[in-house]
């Protein structure tokens, strides 16, 4: 009896011992989801959320010429732009076809000759920042004219100039056009853009762009991408816990002044530290964006919904038009005439009063909006009219 009293003494110590460590396991399970859900969310380096100014792209532009195109180019009787630049072209090179033959009296003149292979387009470039001569960056090329397609054609010595005025890159090479397209008899077929292409490192630059990123003594300006005083206060925290106290200093809600190196060598690394620094961003405020053209509607997580009630009618109208075809009688003189009559008709559906219930988080306002069962037309008509009702907690911006 006595060691049976003892085994069982054992196994109940053995119970007590693995019930406690399973309460103490659930209990850091416990902590560690409620330190889970305290912490943010994300947090984001400092290079996606603010740049430096002085980094900026440059765009560039320029006049060319596409040749060697399968019949496709401009007609060059509607587009007079193409002739005479073809004709400064051979004219810089020596040729000259404005040319009278003496024995027939005939003139050769530009205008006279159809072109079909022969396309006049702008070419568009981005200079990056710190880019030095004998670099290479990509080119858009994109007709000007009426060519139907510029695809398999090749881009002349085109000059790329920037606002100034100023030549920075030169721009030559065959096209690539990622659309396809044929046509006969009357019948076309087009898949994609044939009018516009790219060349891949089809320009070579010539001129450098200054781009001072420091001030006298190291003074760095740090901008962010999106206002925002609690992002930018974030920003600088992080930067002095950094650096020191007094590395950063916000000017206003988007503008850090940071005191760098005066040294430009060590400017980069520095430069490089604040980037890679991560940052919480602040969260973001309640907004609904409206796209008038296209009814597009996109909202951020922050929307919320307070209850309301919405009756919306929808008016549509109805034109039929159809063709009748009087004949005159036999052997009269009369013709035979087309007449269209239409008949309009105004149809416009009763609105009932519906009731659109609270929504806490974005799930429960999209599940709200979808209950009403309108299309993103009405649905921004609604949208307004709740702003307006102060039952819907965003700011609404239409684009």
């Amino acid at each position: 009896m006595v060691k049976i009293r003892f085994h069982r003494s054992r196994r109940s110590r053995v119970k007590d011992v693995l019930a406690a460590i399973g309460v103490a396991f659930g209990f850091v399970l416990a902590c560690g989801a409620l330190v889970a859900y305290a912490t943010p969310a994300r947090a984001e380096r400092v290079k996606d959320l603010a740049t430096f100014q002085g980094v900026r792209d440059n765009p560039l532009i320029g006049y060319g010429l596409v040749v060697g195109l399968d019949g496709t180019g401009d007609q060059t009787t509607q587009a007079p732009f193409t002739t005479q630049t073809l004709a400064n072209m051979l004219a810089n090179l020596g040729i000259s076809i404005n040319n009278t033959s003496s024995s027939s009296g005939s003139s050769s003149t530009l205008n006279n000759m159809q072109l079909k292979n022969v396309a006049a387009v702008m070419v568009t470039a981005v200079l990056p920042p710190f880019a030095r001569p004998g670099e290479q960056i990509d080119v858009t090329v994109s007709s000007l004219a009426n060519a139907k397609s510029i695809r398999g054609g090749t881009l002349l010595l085109t000059p790329l100039k920037g606002a100034d005025g100023q030549v920075y890159a030169l721009a030559q090479g065959n096209v690539a056009v990622g659309g396809a397209g044929a046509s006969a008899n009357g019948s076309r077929v087009q898949v994609n853009q044939l009018a516009a292409g790219r060349i891949a490192g089809g320009a070579i630059v010539e001129r450098a762009v200054v781009s001072p990123v420091a001030q006298q003594g190291g003074l760095l300006t740090l901008t962010v991408n999106d206002m925002d005083y609690d992002t930018t206060q974030r920003i600088v925290s992080a930067v002095n816990n950094m650096f020191g106290p007094g590395t950063a200093s916000p000017l206003d809600g988007r503008t850090i002044q940071v005191r760098g190196p005066a040294d430009p060598a060590s400017q980069v690394g520095f430069i490089a530290q604040i980037q890679d620094l991560n940052v919480n961003p602040a969260t973001p405020a309640a907004k609904v964006i409206l796209n008038a053209r296209t009814g597009s509607i996109v909202m951020n997580q922050m929307v919320t919904l307070e209850s309301c009630a919405v009756a919306h009618g929808n008016l549509s109208v109805v034109v039929n038009t159809q063709t009748a075809v009087s004949q005159p009688g036999a052997f009269s003189n009369g013709q035979t005439v087309a007449t269209r009559q239409s008949q309009i008709q105004l149809k416009q559906d009763n609105g009932s009063l519906k009731l659109v219930t609270a929504g806490a988080n974005l799930a429960e306002v999209v599940k709200a909006l979808n209950a009403l069962g309108a299309t993103p037309a009405d649905l921004m008509s609604i949208l307004q009219a709740m702003k307006a009702a102060g039952a819907l907690r965003a700011d609404l911006e239409i684009i």
